[in-house]
């Protein structure tokens, strides 16, 4: 149960003068609670304004640049390998997909990689911009090493993350948005904070045993999802975001929370298909519809009420906290409240606590 409520466009308004305060451009900070707020909207917590405190913290430290110069370093026409200056996750990555969705107007699909990136929340951010144009994504982050290669005791690939999306004509956006671990080591993270257990086979200790503590998880190596089959996608992610695009790689990836010695140096890989350069946003909606509801109109197995599409639950939260607020843990909460007092801008004008 939520501690505390607050609306979507406050708590937006709250961390982009946060983010103001530690040295961003308001445009900037703006993408960057955008993306926050968005995953919060979404219910994936783990990637939401929590996150706040050490984006604060590491622009404080001078790890993230707070006015890059992005440059496109090698054009191809539709393939560009962008730069990102070490700028915030969220602005490199959606300056990233605005240049792609304008290449779309002379291309058909256009390929960017990009280097020197940091962070950037919730890959559905960007996927929800991309759909909104009629727009096909695929697009792949590395992050820093947090997950042993298949059979390895040693941890040397990150939770690589990847989302998929498409427009779906009446229907929710097909968004796939996940790690390439068991869980997103941020819910780890979050469970750690609250003193809560993890449920077992999401990681395992420093020594290779599974465990269900989440401070030890944190030391020891997330779970590939599947087995080989989550490591052999994670690696592939590992190549096309940090091989191909110039960034980080494994242990060169500087980590969010543990490594101030150097910026993290994060890679991504997006890939952008104009639905018309294939056939017309009519007819693909209307097959998408068909798929869609043929199977949503699958028997569900015993103990489902519902056979669901990837996004379909996330936007079904995201609709209702719209309405009703979000929710804030008491932790998160307390972190937001001190940053904010610490900067001016205090969280008590903008969250109140939750009825019981």
């Amino acid at each position: 149960m939520a501690d505390f409520i607050c609306s979507a466009d406050r708590l937006k308004e709250f961390s982009a003068k946060v983010l103001c305060a530690h040295g961003l451009p308001l445009c900037d900070a703006e993408t960057v609670a955008g993306g926050l707020v968005h995953a919060n909207l979404r219910g994936v917590d783990s990637h939401g304004v929590a996150r706040i405190p050490i984006y604060a913290e590491r622009l404080r430290c001078g790890l993230v640049n707070s006015a890059p110069d992005i440059r496109v370093i090698k054009d191809s026409g539709a393939a560009l390998v962008v730069d990102g200056d070490n700028g915030m996750g969220a602005v490199v990555t959606m300056h990233a997909l605005e240049l792609g969705l304008q290449r779309l107007e002379r291309h058909g699909s256009v390929s960017i990689a990009i280097r020197n990136s940091n962070h950037y929340s919730a890959g559905s951010y960007y996927a929800a911009r991309a759909v909104e144009q009629n727009v096909a994504m695929w697009l792949y982050s590395n992050a820093p090493p947090t997950m042993a290669p298949w059979g390895g005791a040693k941890r040397y690939l990150g939770t690589n993350p990847y989302t998929f999306a498409v427009p779906a004509g009446k229907y929710d956006p097909i968004i796939l948005d996940m790690a390439t671990s068991v869980v997103a080591r941020g819910k780890i993270i979050l469970a750690a904070e609250r003193g809560q257990r993890i449920p077992a086979g999401w990681a395992v200790t420093l020594d290779g045993e599974p465990t269900t503590d989440a401070k030890a998880a944190l030391a020891g190596s997330v779970l590939p999802f599947g087995g080989p089959k989550g490591y052999g996608i994670a690696l592939m992610i590992e190549i096309v975001s940090g091989i191909l695009s110039g960034a980080g790689f494994g242990p060169r990836i500087g980590d969010l929370y543990e490594d101030f010695s150097k910026p993290q140096n994060v890679g991504a890989f997006m890939q952008l298909s104009s639905i018309d350069a294939f056939m017309t946003i009519e007819e693909f909606n209307q097959r998408m519809e068909m798929l869609v509801g043929e199977i949503k109109a699958c028997q569900p197995a015993s103990g489902v009420d519902e056979i669901l599409m990837p996004g379909e639950l996330e936007a079904r939260i995201a609709r209702k906290r719209q309405r009703e607020g979000i929710p804030l843990a008491q932790h998160t909460y307390e972190a937001l409240q001190r940053l904010g007092e610490s900067c001016g801008v205090p969280l008590a004008d903008v969250a109140q606590p939750a009825q019981a």
